[in-house]
């Protein structure tokens, strides 16, 4: 009897759905009918003991304890889910085989090694465990995935950095705690004073951040605009580029803080003759943004959406296990496994036929494109979040759903657009002996940036694209400016 142990039930009835049926469902576990079985852990089924598991003496709180070592590391049953603890030490004795079905994470992975380890399989038992990963719980991703098994030691490095980790939480928060609490008694401190390894330092970025906010002094800043005209009367503008004569009166950021200096430069240019004394013209590109990851995501979703960090996890996490209609959510990749491209005309297909109204006005996407996102080197254990070969029913998600799965459908849509083709101009003019720039930028070829034009303006990269683009833009808003040659004579109608 094959043993499948997967991280969760809906992961585990997921894998049984793909199964030879019919199916015998008992208390923690699904029989097929070839006999296999799958059953599985509800998060953590262990947990890290306590202190005086270690030793008696630990149950009273004091510094000549501390540190606290153990040389032998202990794991405790949860109480709440003993009893599923106790349905898989039988079927492990049952079986023949066992396969690592845990999330396709470094957690994942030790969550289920380190049940498979508490309940003693040893030998040849525990050398022939499989890896089983599985990013979509759609049934024909799980029929590639269980044809895709792989030998669950090589993926001893990833079980032993999280355990590195787990290990590490329990060093520094037990004894920290325990040394910060026994001092905050001897000032007459009553409660316990909680430090963690990642809670402690998050907490002093919030307060340090709080305090900057709380310290800040507002310091006016100015900068000159001049207004230009052509012969043929057409305007446009330039902004003043300050010297290093202005040094004594500028920030660390090259800001002007005094306003006299402003003006004086105003009133130096108004009404006089201004010479285009440099054009650079460029033809640049702007390849597609990157499929989402978890943070980019939740970073993306609460600047379109108001949405917070948790909203778009459990949203994420709906649209994956309830709905079936993207990948694995907590993945901290961007890009994608290269064999994931010969699936990407089922995936497009699905999507336009979901969500038409992402591509509506835009030319149909090209399935035969391989963007940057395709990178072996680039994925672990899981890859960017993207949408699964199941066509969405947009009517019967929530709002929330909805928006998710067309954000995250249009971010992979986009790897199947050519780059964004633009030209740009930099143009400097001189004026009184004062330098003043200016750019312009000239649509070539929209390519990906046309399926963001009703999310955005089309001059506009998607907040996220700006962050993954080859070429940054961070620009000041650009102009269209009139024809310009070098050496030509303009007028300053205004300094502002």
């Amino acid at each position: 009897m094959i043993l499948y142990i997967a991280e969760k039930p809906s992961l585990g009835r997921a894998i049984a759905d793909v199964l030879p049926k019919p199916h015998k469902k008992g208390d923690g576990f699904i029989t097929a009918a070839n006999g296999d079985c799958v059953s599985w852990c509800i998060g953590h089924l262990l947990e890290q003991a306590e202190p005086d598991a270690y030793d008696d003496a630990f149950k009273s709180w004091k510094l000549e304890h501390l540190p606290i070592v153990p040389q032998t590391w202990k794991l405790m049953p949860k109480t709440k889910t003993r009893s599923q603890l106790t349905v898989l030490r039988k079927l492990v004795k049952q079986a023949s085989a066992i396969i690592n079905a845990g999330d396709p994470d470094r957690e994942g992975q030790l969550l289920v090694d380190e049940v498979i380890a508490y309940l003693g399989v040893k030998g040849d038992k525990l050398n022939q465990v499989q890896r089983l990963l599985i990013s979509d719980l759609n049934p024909q991703a799980v029929k590639r995935a269980l044809g895709q098994l792989r030998s669950n030691r090589e993926f001893i490095p990833l079980s032993t950095s999280a355990l590195a980790r787990s290990r590490a939480d329990w060093l520094y928060g037990m004894n920290m705690t325990r040394a910060y609490t026994i001092q905050g008694r001897k000032v007459g401190y009553q409660g316990v004073l909680s430090v963690g390894r990642v809670q402690t330092p998050l907490l002093g970025l919030v307060v340090r951040r709080d305090d900057e906010i709380a310290n800040f002094k507002p310091k006016s800043f100015y900068e000159v605009l001049a207004h230009l005209v052509t012969d043929q009367q057409q305007t446009f503008t330039a902004k003043w580029q300050p010297s290093e004569a202005c040094q004594p009166y500028m920030d660390e950021d090259g800001r002007v803080l005094a306003k006299g200096l402003a003006e004086n430069v105003v009133a130096r240019i108004n009404g006089k003759p201004a010479q285009v004394t440099k054009i650079e013209a460029k033809d640049k590109r702007q390849n597609p943004p990157l499929p989402y990851s978890l943070s980019a995501l939740q970073i993306d979703a609460a600047k379109r959406f108001g949405l917070s960090a948790k909203e778009v996890l459990d949203t994420c996490q709906s649209l994956y296990e309830r709905h079936k209609l993207i990948t694995y959510p907590r993945s901290d990749s961007r890009y994608l496994p290269k064999e994931q491209h010969a699936l990407a005309p089922k995936v497009l297909d699905a999507v336009l036929k979901g969500a038409a109204a992402l591509v509506d006005g835009c030319e149909a996407p090209n399935a035969k494109l391989k963007s940057k996102a395709w990178d072996d080197s680039k994925v672990d254990a899981h890859h960017a979040i993207i949408p699964t070969e199941k066509v969405a029913n947009l009517s019967s998600l929530s709002s929330n759903e909805a928006k998710l799965y067309q954000h995250v459908a249009r971010q992979y849509l986009a790897q199947f657009y050519p780059a964004y083709m633009y030209a740009e101009t930099a143009v400097e003019v001189t004026i009184a002996g004062g330098l003043f720039t200016t750019k312009a930028r000239q649509d070539k070829s929209l390519g990906w940036k046309q399926l963001y034009k009703r999310a955005t303006t089309v001059n506009q990269a998607s907040s996220d694209s700006s962050s993954t683009s080859s070429d940054d833009d961070n620009d000041d808003t650009v102009q269209s400016l009139p024809p310009l040659v070098k050496g030509q004579i303009l007028q300053c109608e205004r300094g502002e």
